[in-house]
């Protein structure tokens, strides 16, 4: 007779346990090439925070600068807008500001987003290249251990 589990009183759990197959283990891995490919991950993920930090501080750098150079442009700009004389020339001078601040703002950001996508792609590509030596790692334990 068993209770609701399937348990019978007279089952003896202990036995169960004792005839209870593990799977075989392949060797154990080498601890000392997993420690070494542990530190060129970590390695490669502070190069990477590293170049993507740098290129941070680029970018903000350049915007500081192009914020430094709009205002003086600006200030120059007033100044020359205040010296027209007639209305046409104040709003011929109007049109090739707004035109020029225009083109020069599409360029200051072409500018910022290449530093920025050349940043991205530096630090990625140092994590792909560690990824792909970690693959390579990894296969070469396999074989190793006559896993492959």
């Amino acid at each position: 007779m068993s209770d609701r589990f399937g348990f019978k009183p007279d089952m003896d759990v202990f036995k169960m346990f004792a005839d209870f197959k593990m799977p075989a283990m392949p060797a154990m891995p080498d601890m000392d090439a997993l420690a070494a490919a542990q530190r060129k991950n970590i390695e490669a993920f502070s190069a990477a925070n590293r170049v993507a930090l740098e290129g941070a501080q680029a970018v903000a750098r350049r915007h500081m600068e192009i914020l430094q150079q709009s205002v003086a442009e600006m200030t120059e700009a007033m100044k020359a807008l205040s010296a027209a004389d007639a209305p046409q020339d104040k709003a011929a001078r109007q049109a090739e500001l707004a035109k020029s601040t225009y083109e020069r703002a599409v360029a200051n950001l072409h500018e910022l987003a290449d530093l920025i996508q050349r940043s991205n792609s530096e630090a990625v590509g140092l994590l792909n290249k560690r990824f792909a030596e970690a693959m390579d790692e990894v296969k070469g334990l396999v074989a190793k251990h006559g896993g492959g």
